[in-house]
């Protein structure tokens, strides 16, 4: 079974089924996001809940397949209007749209930190990029664990 998580982090991301503007729009917010100790924290906290939760659903593929079309706008209200979804992030003192930008934003930096080149679809800003150099050993494992990536490689 692919990762739960990582399906749907990709398709929260940078996708061409989006307009361009959209598109446009999720970059400069992913660019814009400052990323902290604390708030990647916060995001894995709550992505590792999460991932857990949509696992357990049974339309959880059905669900990862519309999201993958879904605009920024509509991927938003999914999650506000998902309950479950919204105490998740209540508990960890994250809005929905600081989830749904700080998890790409804080994958992008790591995938960039590592070696990965920035292109249309990956893009961190040069201080997430630096901030997740300086933490790639702590953070990285706990991405993974998070993804449900727990002892694969």
């Amino acid at each position: 079974m692919p990762c739960v998580t990582t399906l749907l982090a990709i398709s929260l991301t940078l996708t061409a089924g989006q307009p361009s503007g959209a598109a446009a729009e999720r970059r400069q917010q992913i660019l814009d996001y400052q990323l902290t100790m604390p708030r990647a924290n916060q995001l894995l906290t709550a992505m590792d809940a999460m991932t857990k939760y949509v696992a357990s659903l049974p339309d959880y593929t059905e669900r990862i397949r519309k999201s993958m079309t879904m605009t920024p706008a509509e991927q938003l209200a999914q999650v506000e209007n998902d309950p479950r979804a919204m105490a998740i992030l209540k508990q960890n003192n994250l809005t929905a749209k600081e989830y749904l930008v700080g998890v790409p934003t804080l994958r992008m930096a790591l995938m960039v930190a590592q070696g990965l080149p920035q292109s249309d679809r990956i893009v961190a800003s040069p201080a997430n990029v630096t901030f997740a150099k300086a933490h790639l050993s702590e953070l990285k494992p706990r991405m993974d664990a998070a993804d449900g990536a727990r002892g694969r490689e």
